[in-house]
């Protein structure tokens, strides 16, 4: 090859391979028409502009925003004909309707039917409402160890309190991927600045309510043996909100899923995080 033929070769393949790129990029093919198609889908995503849930109770009432985790293309932990997203529904209903009924607290549902939301658009849906608490419930599987069982109490940190916490957050953090595709919008670093500069300031109000559900909980609700536990979850990101996630129990036990799924079960949840909430909104009127 003579020197001028090496000196072309060194500028016109990489233009031929970039107009072959370009080709592709914009659906027209380079071995027929229509080679180079790409399909695009539309995925679930966080709008500024979502309609807000419905408040219901009196306007001079602290406002709770309950969250039931997963819904929709997302049923969570699944176990012996339980999915996660239908128990964990039925629990914030139940506690709904027993903040009105004993008029404790104005109540909002992130959904309230079978919807899937992504981590940021559910405590958003707080932020935007202006809650005094937010609580996610949720209900976890063991898989094949059906004898694990038991309730815990999550908040926010940055280190995980347990290799199991650690593990926990990854699963329900991966939530917001679908098909290999992160649909958050969030960047670590600025999620990163949020909690360093804000969430210090309602992380000892988590700690609290999180002591007061334990504690209400006392005799009530079967706690697992590590029930107060911290973990990076991206739900409860709000900085400025109290936020508190509760892993209701174990649907892998059928001990634990047939209490999550019963009504007296339902009900008893239901009193217990009624009596914890009370008792945090009369302390910070207090303080």
């Amino acid at each position: 090859m003579t020197r001028r033929l090496k000196l072309l070769s060194i500028f016109l393949v990489p233009a031929v391979l970039i107009a072959g790129l370009v080709l592709l990029e914009n659906g027209n093919g380079l071995a027929g028409k229509g080679a180079g198609f790409i399909m695009r889908a539309d995925l679930p995503g966080y709008e500024d502009g979502a309609a807000l849930p419905d408040v219901s109770g009196a306007a001079d009432l602290p406002l709770v925003v309950i969250d039931p985790g997963h819904g929709g293309v997302d049923p969570g932990a699944t176990s012996g004909g339980y999915v996660e997203k239908k128990l964990v529904l039925a629990l914030a209903r139940a506690l709904r309707d027993e903040l009105e009924g004993q008029n404790i607290a104005r109540v909002a549902l992130t959904r309230d039917d079978d919807k899937y939301l992504l981590h940021n658009e559910r405590y958003r849906i707080a932020q935007r409402l202006g809650a005094d608490l937010f609580l996610s419930i949720h209900a976890d599987s063991a898989g094949d160890s059906a004898d694990v069982t038991g309730a815990s109490i999550y908040t926010l940190s940055n280190e995980a309190s347990s290799r199991a916490a650690a593990l926990y957050a990854a699963r329900e953090n991966a939530s917001d991927t679908i098909g290999g595709v992160d649909l958050s919008k969030e960047s670590d670093s600025v999620t990163n600045i949020l909690v360093e500069l804000s969430q210090r300031r309602t992380q000892e109000r988590s700690d609290q309510f999180a002591r007061l559900i334990e504690q209400e909980g006392e005799g009530v609700i079967q706690f697992h043996p590590q029930a107060r536990r911290s973990a990076w979850l991206a739900v409860l990101r709000a900085p400025d909100i109290p936020s508190v996630l509760f892993e209701s129990g174990f649907i892998s036990n059928s001990q634990d899923a047939e209490r999550l799924a019963s009504p007296e079960g339902q009900r008893r949840f239901a009193q217990t995080m009624a009596r914890a909430i009370r008792i945090f909104f009369v302390r910070q009127s207090e303080s």
